[in-house]
């Protein structure tokens, strides 16, 4: 016998029964039965606002899957390149076909020069990296008139192609135009993530050698930040994607929501946090002012994840991978002391408080020579992947634009008063 449940409006004893399918009823039932009435969820944690089969989230169960494809075989497996594939194209790609993949990257990565000259060029020296990349990814929009054809596939791959592609040179230009540096150019003979860290850091003589483990740990992280279900900016995308906004300002959009320090800016509220705390000695008294109200503690807990997120296994193991070339960050100490206390303590057990993927990646992010302020655009090079599936798939299913409703708190209708 199928599940369900049955409404009940006790107003007029008039009932419905609704399936419950995949995890989910369908609300067409409740505003048949209950027309005018509207389920008060503010910040939509108890809503389901799309159907989709791209990331599964089991956040109780600590799991994480692409495609099906649990994480921890995906970070161990794929390259980034590879799980974009997948994300975007629902399939493993053949060796031709990630090989054939990255030549269309590689010919999509450079920009015009004139878009450094009257884009990047108008920025203040000082203008933060994030917001350099969010203007500069919707400026893009103006470049490529024909992506707003949102309804032709083959336009819309390409345009999936190219932002895929310019992601990196736009983080690399906006880290350079910060630092004074002159811009450089991708090479076509580099792979996705050596490409990016050769623009981000070569010298001015064009020189760089590329660390083979330090490459792999950063391809590693945007691997575990490829996608995460229907967060802030993947919900963000849908919602301006609903309106049939072109790809750029859409991922604009979704990076945007990204910026916020509730979303991408955690790891570098964690690196904040542990610079405060000071040393190894401190760590103890950290704690007893997180129990007694006083302090907070980043990087542990999470929004959806009840138990271990599955991704920050993976980033602590990295880490340490990372350290034995850069040398030990100095606060990693710190760090795990702090996981170690945390975790010992049945005040942070009983609250589901366990280390997410934020509590190590900046470590890494900074011991490899990034900056705080490129913490959130590393991010958002890592999650264009999921943010363009999830908007590729919207419009497949032709879905309605966003239009959530609201509980009305106001006055009364009333009159103006006679003058």
């Amino acid at each position: 016998m199928p599940e369900s449940i049955t409404i009940t409006d006790n107003r007029t004893g008039e009932s419905v029964e609704v399936p419950i399918v995949d995890k989910g009823v369908d609300a067409k039932a409740w505003s048949t039965l209950l027309p005018g009435i509207w389920f008060n969820d503010p910040s939509f944690g108890s809503t389901a606002g799309a159907e989709s089969d791209i990331t599964e989230l089991d956040g109780g169960a600590g799991i994480l899957r692409y495609r099906g494809y649990p994480i921890e075989q995906v970070a161990t497996s794929l390259s980034f390149l590879e799980v974009t594939y997948l994300l975007l194209f629902n399939k493993l790609p053949t060796k031709e076909e990630v090989d054939s993949f990255a030549l269309e990257i590689a010919e999509q990565a450079p920009i015009h020069e004139n878009f450094h000259k009257r884009i990047l060029e108008g920025f203040r020296d000082d203008a933060h990296a994030m917001g350099v990349l969010i203007s500069s990814i919707a400026a893009l929009s103006t470049f490529f008139p024909e992506s707003k054809d949102i309804d032709n596939p083959e336009i819309r791959r390409l345009q999936m192609v190219r932002l895929i592609a310019k992601m990196p040179t736009l983080a690399a230009s906006a880290y350079r135009k910060n630092v004074g540096a002159p811009y450089v150019q991708p090479d076509p003979d580099l792979d996705y993530t050596g490409n990016f860290l050769t623009m981000m850091f070569c010298h001015p003589d064009g020189s760089y050698d590329i660390d083979p483990v330090l490459r792999d740990a950063l391809d590693l992280l945007f691997v575990l930040h490829a996608d995460h279900e229907q967060n802030c900016s993947t919900t963000t995308a849908r919602a301006v994607g609903s309106a049939h906004a072109d790809p750029y300002v859409t991922i604009a959009s979704a990076a945007s929501a990204l910026y916020g320090p509730r979303h991408g800016g955690a790891n570098e509220a964690v690196l904040r946090m542990l610079e405060e705390i000071g040393s190894y000695d401190q760590v103890d008294d950290f704690i007893a002012s997180v129990k007694s109200g006083e302090g907070r503690l980043m990087g542990f807990g999470h929004r959806v994840y009840k138990s271990y997120d599955p991704r920050a296994v993976i980033v602590k193991e990295t880490a340490h991978r990372v350290f034995e070339i850069t040398g030990k960050n100095p606060l990693l100490d710190i760090a795990l002391k702090l996981e170690e206390v945390a975790l010992a303590d049945s005040y942070f057990i009983d609250r589901n408080l366990y280390p997410n993927v934020d509590f190590y990646s900046g470590l890494i992010y900074q011991s490899m020579g990034f900056p705080v302020e490129m913490f959130t655009v590393l991010f958002a090079i890592g999650r264009t992947p999921g943010w363009l599936a999830h908007w590729d798939e919207m419009l497949q299913q032709n879905s309605r634009i966003a239009r959530p409703r609201q509980i009305y708190t106001g006055p009364a209708e009333r009159d103006l008063p006679t003058r």
